[in-house]
């Protein structure tokens, strides 16, 4: 069998939730997919949710309460399938339809939030698992091809001008403002679509992890409202 792509040397690819869940991060590999041809309306959901500002949470609840086509239904069970697995595995799903997260304009030349490639941090050992079913989906990053922020001369120098501490616990406060979870891409970079339908999971920063964390972020929206499983 020839050899991955270099930029997909990062990514194991599974062929059921159980492997997805149960195969460990080695190597370079930090991020694991669950490949899916789903079937089923997505957009109707969507259509027919009643949203609640720029993210809106659908309970399962909801879910069942819609009045659907044959193709919705059928989307339908494969999201409340999606869910109950999840659950059973210990995991607090939550599924959102998303015009558009919050913009950080706090520093400008160092905005902080999803749109920005960045790593989550735990204190405990756990993974983020995440799917788009409808809309733009989230994109990764090879970790070779990404430089943390605190890194470029540049931004470092600004940081320092906002802090006022002694230079010994200049690393703490970047940490305590988690300016380090945050990445720039290099100027060849090829971010990776997680594409629609696929449930990926995801390597986090957390004391016992034996592999980097996986360079994510959200995508920029278009017309389309997006509909994401998050956990």
């Amino acid at each position: 069998m020839a050899d991955a792509p270099l930029v997909e040397k990062h990514i194991q690819y599974v062929t059921s939730f159980q492997e997805l869940v149960a195969t460990p991060f080695s190597g370079a590999v930090n991020a694991i997919c669950w490949k899916r041809e789903l079937t089923g309306d997505f957009s109707e959901i969507v259509q027919k949710i009643t949203l609640s500002g720029n993210i809106t949470e659908v309970e399962p609840e909801e879910l069942r309460k819609l009045q659907l086509s044959a193709q919705g239904q059928l989307a339908r069970n494969i999201l409340l399938n999606d869910l109950e697995l999840l659950k059973a595995h210990g995991a607090s799903p939550v599924l959102n339809v998303i015009s558009h997260y919050d913009r950080d304009d706090t520093f400008p030349f160092f905005p902080a939030d999803v749109y920005s490639f960045h790593v989550d941090r735990s204190p405990v050992p756990t993974d983020t698992i995440l799917c788009t079913y409808h809309g733009a989906s989230s994109e990764i990053l090879p970790n070779a091809q990404g430089i943390q922020k605190i890194l470029i001369s540049e931004i470092r120098n600004e940081l320092r001008k906002l802090y006022d501490g002694a230079d010994e616990g200049f690393e703490a406060f970047l940490t305590e403002h988690f300016f380090d979870l945050h990445y720039q891409a290099m100027p060849d970079a090829q971010p990776i679509s997680l594409g629609l339908g696929h449930m990926w999971r995801l390597a986090v920063d957390h004391p016992e992890s034996k592999v980097p964390p996986c360079l994510h972020r959200a995508p920029e929206e278009n017309v389309q409202l997006r509909l994401l499983l998050i956990c």
